[in-house]
């Protein structure tokens, strides 16, 4: 399973040595630690957009190396069993499978609208309020479309109303 989006980000400190270092660095080498140490001044400048284009390329290609070994690993395990608990067992680890690749594949459909929206120069920025999301936020979900504070009220009138 993927624990690409589950990393924890450092505390969103910036870190004044690393502040300079995407000057000099393209933006494939740099780390999340530089990006977040970034003046505010820079915000979704070219190094950035072109750094969350390379996580999310990244992110997408290793979801498509998950779906291709799902395929391969359900392919091996079509051996008839005849005890029915191990049937059962296993037909339960493909059910799990098959729906983490579920979740997967949506994630991908999220990544390719963050990067047609690096494309419209729109990336980063709150789909309600227009506001910053936020370079911390991005690193940790970098198919957010929302501003934290925008998310915690979509979240609220949820929990408030249902769906």
């Amino acid at each position: 399973m993927s624990t690409t989006l589950q990393k924890p980000v450092a505390a969103a400190k910036k870190d004044a040595k690393l502040a300079n270092n995407w000057k000099t660095k393209p933006a494939e080498e740099l780390t999340d630690a530089e990006v977040l140490a970034m003046p505010d001044s820079e915000y979704m400048n070219e190094k950035q957009m072109a750094f969350f284009r390379h996580k999310l390329v990244l992110l997408k290609e290793e979801i498509h190396a998950n779906a291709d070994e799902t395929t391969e690993n359900l392919r091996e395990d079509t051996v008839v069993v005849p005890d029915p608990a191990d049937r059962a067992t296993i037909e339960e680890e493909h059910a799990l499978e098959l729906r983490t690749r579920d979740r997967e594949r949506k994630l991908l459909k999220k990544i390719e609208q963050s990067i047609a929206r690096i494309d419209a120069g729109d990336y980063g920025y709150c789909d309600e309020t227009g506001e910053p999301i936020g370079v911390g936020r991005l690193i940790a979900r970098p198919t957010a479309t929302l501003s934290l504070e925008a998310q915690q009220r979509r979240e609220l009138k949820q929990k408030m109303f249902g769906d």
